[in-house]
């Protein structure tokens, strides 16, 4: 049984000590939506390559569709289904099956910003077709979660948007290299699902 099928990945979500975010302290919540398309061969992730934009500190980089909670939102479930309904038009609410969640990653993007970034994991059973991508997006790409796991694509770029010159690692889809925030997720992902799993250095 592959690691990433749907009720394995349920059950080691359901598995771990409870979370409780607090809303009430300093810092902004966020949640992003890790989507998950398994099946025999291959399970695939969704990610977006956010859309070049002047102050963001993501600007031009490959994520998981998300944003910060608002009001409004429920819980960060919620939040990131509605990022991802904004996003790309897929409606999880609908179509996915949620799975749980897992540790928050901290945010701090150039040592500029206090946030909790909470991911949200959700199963399609099939791949969706027709996505539309908003203003915020510029593409929309799979990657193969079997091939980050097995280190197949493991890489390491520079990224020049940043004034120093150093290289970080990331996986490659296509021409774009998952690297940063989201790369540590995958990580604490894979971590959870096979704890003695080594993590590549961040």
């Amino acid at each position: 049984m592959s690691i990433f099928q749907a009720e394995y990945v349920k059950d080691c979500l359901a598995a771990q000590p409870s979370q409780t975010i607090d809303f009430n302290s300093p810092g902004r919540r966020a949640a992003v939506a890790v989507v998950l398309v398994p099946n025999e061969v291959e399970t695939q992730a969704l990610f977006i390559l956010r859309a070049a934009k002047k102050g963001d500190p993501w600007s031009g980089q490959m994520a998981f569709p998300g944003g910060h909670h608002e009001p409004e939102d429920d819980n960060l479930r919620v939040t990131a289904e509605r990022e991802t309904r904004e996003e790309v038009g897929l409606d999880l609410a609908r179509v996915g099956r949620y799975l749980g969640d897992f540790a928050p990653v901290k945010a701090n993007p150039r040592g500029n910003m206090d946030m909790l970034v909470v991911p949200q994991v959700f199963a399609l059973e099939t791949k969706p077709e027709g996505l539309q991508p908003n203003y915020e997006v510029a593409d929309i790409l799979w990657g193969d979660l079997g091939k980050m796991f097995d280190r197949q694509l493991l890489t390491q770029s520079t990224f020049p948007q940043f004034s120093r010159s150093a290289v970080f690692p990331g996986y490659q889809i296509g021409q774009e290299v998952v690297w940063g925030l989201t790369f540590r997720m995958l990580n604490d992902f894979f971590s959870l699902l096979v704890p003695d799993w080594q993590a590549p250095p961040d």
